[in-house]
Order: C-alpha cells, then sequence, then structure tokens
C-alpha cells in the first residue's frame, strides 16, 4: 500500500515530519490562516517541549514556560493542590525573578482568585482585570503589578491536579482563542504528568526492589535485633518517612516497640501498650495493610490508638504486617509528618513487599542460625558421651583399683596412694564439671526439677541403683540460671561422693522450696564416715556455692547409719 496524503497537499509525504514542517505543508492562506498556523506551531511546539521530558518537577515547570511563550504572557505559574484539596501545595513561578519573589514572601495559598479554580468551579477563568474582580484579594507588598488574567485547570486522570495561571501587565485582553490554546495545552500537561509520575513510580520500585535484594543478602549473614533497625531504616528513606518503628507482640496481651528510628525514636523505643483496639493489632489480626491521610482525623483514626501520635505530630501513615510462615509476626509503623503529603497506594503496596520480603529474610537467618547451632550442640554432646563413657569410667575404675589396694601395701605407703585417689576424684569432678558445660541444656524453660531427674539418672550408672527423687514446695518457680547450675553441681557432687565412699545401696534427693530459702538434702544408707576427709576440695566447692547464694552447707554422718548432706540458698 501507497502512503496516506491529505486532501490538498498535492500528494506530498506528511511521514517523519516535524511540527514546523507539518504546519508548512498546510496550503497558502489569508492573515487570519496564517495567524492560526503560527498559534498552531506554537501550541505544537509546546506540546514537544513537555511531552519529552520525564522528570515531574521539570515536567511542571516546562508547562508553565510554555503556556508563556504560547500566548506571550510576562508572567506565569503552576499551582499544586495540597493533598486535603483546600490549598496549594507547590506553586511553580515563571516571569518573577528570584530576588523579588524572596520580598514578597511566602507564596500564594491558593485563596481568593486562584482558589475559584480549585474549589468553586474547575472550570478556565478568563479576565480583562483581575482587580475588579471580585474574588480577588489584592496584591503583597513588592508584588509587580498585573492586569489580564488567565487560568486553567490541569486534569490528571479526570482528577484535578493542579492550575495554569497566566498575567500580563498591559492593555491587551486575554482572548477566547488564547484560552482555547492554553486549555489544550493544559490537556496535553495532564498528560505529560501523568507519565512523569507513571516514570517516577517505576523507579521508585526498582529503588525499592534493589534495597530488598541489598537487605535480603545482607540478613541472610545472621539474624539479631540490630536487622530490625536496618529494616526500619531503610523503609524510612525509601518511602521518604520522618518515623518508622518495628512493633511486636510481647506478654500478656501488650505490644512492644522493639525499634524506632527517626522523629521521636527515643521516647518510642522500648514503649509498650495494650493490643486491643490499635492499628498495629488490626494489622496483626487482618494480615492486611492500613494507610490513613492524616492520624489526625477522628474519623480516619476510627477510634483505634496510634503510638507513633503519642511522641510526635502524626500525619500520613502506613501501618503493614510484617508477615512470616506462620503469619504476621509484627508491624511496621511508617509515618510523615502532619502536613506532609499522604502516602500512596504505590507507597503501601512498595512497602508491603518490601516488608515481606524483610520477613521472610529473618525466618531464613534465624533458621540458618538455629541449624548451625544445632550442629554445634550437637559435636558438644558427642565429645561429652565420649568423656563420660570413657574417659571418666576408666579414671573411676583406676581409683576403684587403689582403693582395692591399700589394704594390701605398708602403711608408709597408704598416704601416697590416697593422694593419688583424691587426684583421681579431683579429675573426675573436673572433667564432669566440663561436660555439663559442654551438653545442652536439657531444661524445658530453666525447669529446676527435669534438671534435677536428669543429673539423678546420670548418677543412677556409677551408683548401681537409681536414686530416689523427691521435691516439694515451688521448685519449678525457681528460674535463676546460676542458681539451676549450682543445684545441679551440689546434687552430682553429693551422689558422686555417695557412689565413691559410701558403699550404700539406696539414696535419695529432696528439694524443698519455700518463699525464702531452697534446700537441697541427699541422704544415703551407707557406712558414712568417722570423720570428715582430710582432702575436702570437692565439699569446699559446695560451701563456695552455698556462700554465693547466703546459704550454708551441713554434713551429718557417723559410722554405720549413713550421710546426709544439707545445701540451704537463700531465695531473693
Amino acid at each position: 500500500m501507497g502512503r496516506e496524503t491529505t486532501p490538498g497537499s498535492g500528494g506530498a509525504d506528511l511521514d517523519g515530519l516535524g511540527s514546523d514542517q507539518m504546519v508548512a505543508q498546510l496550503p497558502e492562506q489569508g492573515p487570519e490562516a496564517l495567524a492560526a498556523q503560527n498559534r498552531l506551531r506554537s501550541l505544537l511546539r509546546a506540546t514537544e517541549a513537555i511531552i519529552g521530558e520525564l522528570s515531574l518537577p521539570v515536567v511542571l515547570r516546562g508547562i508553565a514556560e510554555s503556556a508563556c511563550r504560547l500566548v506571550d504572557a510576562p508572567y506565569g505559574a503552576l499551582g499544586v493542590l495540597a493533598p486535603d484539596r483546600q490549598g496549594l501545595e507547590e506553586f511553580i513561578h515563571v516571569g518573577v525573578d528570584d530576588e523579588t519573589a524572596a520580598k514578597i514572601g511566602h507564596l500564594p495559598f491558593g485563596k481568593g482568585l486562584l482558589g475559584a479554580l480549585i474549589v468553586d468551579d474547575p472550570h478556565p477563568i478568563r479576565l480583562h482585570d483581575l482587580t475588579t474582580d471580585a474574588r480577588s484579594v489584592g496584591f503583597p507588598e513588592h508584588h509587580p503589578p498585573m492586569r489580564g488574567f488567565l487560568g486553567v485547570p490541569i486534569l490528571v486522570r479526570g482528577e484535578v491536579f493542579g492550575n495554569l495561571y497566566l498575567a500580563d501587565v498591559g492593555s491587551r485582553e486575554f482572548t477566547a482563542e488564547d484560552e482555547e490554546l492554553v486549555s489544550a495545552l493544559a490537556a496535553t500537561a495532564g498528560i505529560a504528568i501523568a507519565n512523569a509520575r507513571l516514570y517516577d513510580e517505576a523507579k521508585q520500585r526498582q529503588r525499592w526492589l534493589q534495597a530488598s535484594t541489598e537487605m535480603t543478602r545482607e540478613l541472610l549473614t545472621g539474624a539479631d535485633s540490630s536487622h530490625f533497625a536496618m529494616v526500619a531504616s531503610e523503609v524510612r528513606r525509601l518511602a521518604d518517612a520522618d518515623a518508622v518503628t518495628v512493633v511486636l507482640p510481647g506478654d500478656g496481651g501488650q505490644f512492644e516497640v522493639v525499634v524506632a528510628v527517626g522523629q521521636g525514636a527515643d521516647e518510642l523505643t522500648g514503649m509498650r501498650y495494650p493490643r486491643e483496639g490499635t492499628f498495629a493489632g488490626h494489622v496483626l489480626e487482618t494480615s492486611e495493610s492500613l494507610r490513613v491521610r492524616d492520624v489526625g482525623d477522628p474519623e480516619e483514626v476510627a477510634g483505634r490508638f496510634v503510638h507513633v501520635a503519642a511522641a510526635i505530630p502524626a500525619g500520613p501513615l502506613m501501618a503493614l504486617p510484617m508477615v512470616g510462615a506462620d503469619g504476621p509476626r509484627g508491624v511496621l509503623m511508617v509515618t510523615r509528618l502532619h502536613g506532609r503529603h499522604p502516602f500512596t497506594a504505590a507507597d503501601a503496596d512498595m512497602s508491603a513487599t518490601f516488608a515481606g520480603h524483610a520477613s521472610v529474610a529473618l525466618e531464613l537467618a534465624e533458621a540458618r542460625q538455629a541449624q548451625q547451632q544445632m550442629v554445634v550442640l550437637e559435636d558438644r554432646a558427642r565429645i561429652a558421651r565420649d568423656l563420660h563413657d570413657h574417659v571418666i569410667q576408666q579414671l573411676f575404675g583406676a581409683g576403684l583399683t587403689l582403693q582395692a589396694t591399700l589394704s594390701t601395701v605398708a602403711p608408709a605407703a597408704t598416704g601416697s596412694l590416697e593422694d593419688v585417689i583424691d587426684r583421681l576424684d579431683d579429675s573426675i569432678r573436673q572433667i564432669r564439671a566440663a561436660i555439663f558445660g559442654l551438653r545442652p541444656r536439657t531444661t524445658v524453660d530453666g525447669s529446676l526439677r527435669d534438671t534435677v531427674l536428669e543429673t539423678a539418672r546420670e548418677a543412677s550408672r556409677a551408683l548401681g541403683f537409681r536414686p530416689e527423687v523427691r521435691f516439694e514446695g515451688p521448685v519449678e518457680l525457681v528460674a535463676d540460671d546460676g542458681l539451676v547450675r549450682d543445684v545441679v553441681a551440689v546434687t552430682r557432687e553429693a551422689l558422686s561422693n555417695v557412689a565413691r565412699h559410701a558403699h550404700a545401696r539406696s539414696a535419695r534427693v529432696h528439694l524443698r522450696a519455700d518463699a525464702d530459702e531452697l534446700c537441697v538434702i541427699v541422704e544415703d544408707d551407707g557406712t558414712g564416715m568417722a570423720e570428715l576427709p582430710r582432702t575436702r576440695s570437692g565439699l569446699s566447692n559446695l560451701e563456695s556455692r552455698a556462700h554465693a547464694h547466703a546459704g550454708s552447707l551441713e554434713i551429718d554422718t557417723a559410722p554405720g547409719r549413713g550421710t546426709t548432706l544439707t545445701w540451704r540458698t537463700r531465695l531473693s
């Protein structure tokens, strides 16, 4: 098929022509037609000037400058509506130099005649003399004189984005043709602004994705509380927020702010408050994000408590769930100060995706850390088993052999052999202490009951029987790790002494606790002792442990009636 031609062009080919060339192809006309051609050429040039830009600030200034050139206006401005649509958030002006603008002071708020395009009637306004209009509120000091006025709204996807204002100082009046041209430019400007917004959003999504990738890589190297701070800092930077907090559920239906960055961080960190009737609670229950334009608006808040508002003048807010494999694990609260632009749906979407990635990365890092810790614990448990099953048994057997030899050696050598036996006993105690440190905790939430039962079970190998264990009082409430370790050491040492010296047929371990005291009593029905042994390293160790807790150690023993060891400690 051949190329299309325009009627009356003599078959001229218009493909690939610019705006000036396209207008030049029009048939020659009279002065009015030439003027129309010139206006069309100016409109096409202005359209090209703004449609080729993708940076929103550059686009906005380009619209104002192009409009001034289009109708030969010395002054022009573009006002961007505030989020509440009650005034102007930005005011880009053309024709007034920076020095004069500084003398004028604050830029217009969008009231009076300028506000008429925003609130009253978002349609073009054209005036011969704006100073005579009832809606005009006058000019501030140092403002240049203006007379003619043309205002046109700019629509982006059917909503008023802002307004284009043009002014003249001479007697020339803006015409209907001027209004038509500027209105056409405003329509094109709406498309250019929408494209610039989409471009900005695409770049912002790219930054979020890049930050999410870097954060995930960083989190997978390990997991600790500092990573929550890293997540909060990244969200604050990417979302252009003033404050970000990480809220986690605590005990007793409470929330705790574990991390806060930005405005009010010192006051917000560590804050605790009830979960019921809060934004964070709603997000945690529904796993859905919440976004409000202004925390100070009672209708938007709907009676829910917002902890950030207790520390800073909060405005726009996003509450985002940090969703893991088992559901939400916390809430990310992202806040801007009162009066700032609200978060968009794109902001909430990108922030929620980032928070989700952070939650998954944290869970993976924690699982990896737990796996590495399990490998270490298994290795330590293997070493502990080898020490217990081989080294201790060999030392214990050597000690028994030496004890059996005492009766067959000369009295002069007896003291030396007893010293060797005591050294073996001391070595066994040290190895057992090392084993206890190597073995993973067998307690459930620090349960003293389970720990003592496990210790008695282990001692049954050396005793030849299982000792009886009895508990009295609120033993389960003893949760101090240091005290639990001392009680285990006392029980193990006492049962070890029974196995080595008492020749007992039974033994009993009695743990008794009340509001003020914890008592460990170990009894046996063995041979007893005429006097305490000369080498008392083990007993001295038990005394030191008792004194560390403001307690005491007592030993009741006599030949033929067994031994009772009583170890007491104060409970604070």
